[in-house]
């Protein structure tokens, strides 16, 4: 049988790893900001199709992270 010191133990384990996986999600999510700020480093003057295939792809992987973390799409209920 577990004492409640042991399950305190344990949880603020995983409160300090739930904690620093947020930290790694929010520096990318800032990182992407910047970068989407910059127009994804793509001068407008020299634009074509290929950036466009690009941003279709970054946008169907963030799609998955919102679906998933929202329950919509194939995660909704």
């Amino acid at each position: 049988m577990q004492t409640s010191a042991r399950r305190a133990t344990d949880n603020s384990k995983a409160v300090a790893a739930f904690i620093a996986k947020k930290a790694e999600i929010d520096a990318m999510l800032a990182r992407l900001t910047a970068l989407s700020e910059d127009h994804f480093n793509v001068d407008v003057e020299t634009l074509n199709w290929g950036h466009v295939g690009d941003l279709e792809h970054y946008a169907s992987l963030l799609k998955r992270i919102t679906d998933a973390a929202f329950r919509e799409g194939e995660h909704a209920e």
